[in-house]
C-alpha cells in the first residue's frame, strides 16, 4: 500500500509515473501511438477519399464505455474495501483474543502467556502468506514442537493454528483456568477469525469473471482504434495526442482496477498486511505482557512511501 500526503499534487503525479503499473501503462500507450500515427499519416497524406465516422456515434459509445468503466471500477474498490475492512476485524479479534486471556490467565503463567502471543501472531501472519501463495512455518513465530508438528501436517495453515488455539484454551478450561463463561466469549472471538479468514479466502480465491473482463478490454481498444476516424476531419496532426490521452486514461483506469481487484498481493496499491499483521504482532505481545525482542515498526515517511 502507498502512504502518502493527499495534498502533494507534485509529489504525487512524479510517484505515480514511476510506479509498475505505469510502466506496463506506457508500453501499451507505444502501441497505441503508432496505430494513431501510421493511420493519421495515410489518412492525411495519401488518401484522397478519407473514411467518415459520425462523432455522435463516437459520443454515444464514450458514454456507454464510461458507465462501463464507472461500474468496473466500484466493482473492483469494493473488493479492496471488503479486504481491508476483513482485515480490520481480525486487528480487533485478535486484540479482544489477547485481553480476555490476559484478564484469566495468571501473571507468572509465563508459557500459556508467550503460547497465546505467538499463535495469535502467527494466525495473522499465516493468513497473510496464505493469501500471497503459501505459507513458510519457518517464518513464522517459534512454536512449542508439537505444536509446530501437527501445524506442518495441515495444509491450510491458518486454520491448523486457529485449532491449536482452540485446542489450548480447551485443555485451560478444563485445568479450571477458564469457566464455561469464559468459552463463550473466546468462541464469539475464535469463530470470528475463521469468518474473516473464510471472507479474505473468498476474495483470493474469486477473480472478476474473464468474460467480463475481456469484454472491457475489447470495448476500450475498440473505442481507441476508432476515435481516430471520428477525429481527422477535424482535428488533423492533433489527433494523435487526443487519441494518446484518451487511451492513458482508459487503460490507465483498466489496469489500476486489476491491481486493486486482487488486494492481498505485492502490488504497491495492495494493502499492506504485512504491515497488519506487524501491528498485531505488537498489540498481543504487548496486551498479554510478553516482551517482544527487537520490534521494528516500519517507519513510514510523511510524504510518500510503500509498506507491504
Amino acid at each position: 500500500m502507498i502512504i502518502y500526503q493527499s495534498g502533494n499534487w507534485l509529489a504525487l503525479i512524479r510517484q505515480f509515473h514511476q510506479s509498475d503499473t505505469i510502466k506496463d501503462l506506457f508500453g501499451k500507450l507505444v502501441i497505441v501511438a503508432i496505430y494513431v500515427t501510421i493511420f493519421t499519416v495515410i489518412d492525411l497524406e495519401f488518401l484522397t477519399q478519407r473514411p467518415a465516422l459520425n462523432p455522435s456515434f463516437l459520443s454515444t459509445m464514450g458514454i456507454l464505455l464510461s458507465l462501463l468503466i464507472a461500474f468496473r471500477t466500484n466493482k473492483a474498490y469494493d473488493r479492496f474495501w471488503e479486504g481491508r475492512t476483513l482485515w480490520g476485524s481480525l486487528i480487533s479479534a485478535c486484540r479482544n483474543c489477547a485481553i480476555m486471556v490476559h484478564s484469566v490467565l495468571p501473571k507468572d503463567d509465563e508459557r500459556n502467556r508467550l503460547f497465546f502471543a505467538r499463535m495469535l501472531t502467527n494466525y495473522a501472519g499465516a493468513l497473510r502468506d496464505q493469501l500471497r501463495g503459501g505459507v513458510d512455518v519457518r517464518q513464522l513465530e517459534p512454536m512449542e514442537p508439537e505444536v509446530r508438528a501437527a501445524v506442518q501436517r495441515q495444509r491450510h495453515k491458518p486454520t491448523a493454528i486457529a485449532s491449536e488455539l482452540q485446542v489450548r484454551f480447551e485443555e485451560l478450561r478444563q485445568a479450571g483456568v477458564f469457566t464455561d463463561f469464559h468459552l463463550l466469549s473466546w468462541k464469539a472471538e475464535h469463530d470470528r477469525l475463521l469468518q474473516i479468514n473464510g471472507g479474505c479466502e473468498r476474495i483470493y480465491r474469486t477473480p472478476i469473471p474473464f468474460s467480463y473482463s475481456f469484454f472491457i478490454k475489447l470495448f476500450i481498444s475498440a473505442y481507441v482504434m476508432f476515435m481516430p476516424v471520428a477525429l481527422l476531419d477535424t482535428w488533423g496532426y492533433f489527433t494523435i495526442p487526443a487519441v494518446l490521452f484518451a487511451a492513458y486514461v482508459l487503460i490507465g483506469i483498466e489496469l489500476i482496477s486489476e491491481e486493486i481487484e486482487e488486494p492481498f498481493g505485492w502490488d504497491v496499491n495492495d494493502i499492506s498486511t504485512g504491515q497488519l499483521a506487524h501491528s498485531i504482532r505488537v498489540s498481543v505481545h504487548e496486551l498479554l505482557g510478553v516482551v517482544l525482542p527487537d520490534v521494528e515498526s516500519q517507519p513510514i515517511n510523511p510524504d510518500f512511501t510503500v509498506v507491504h
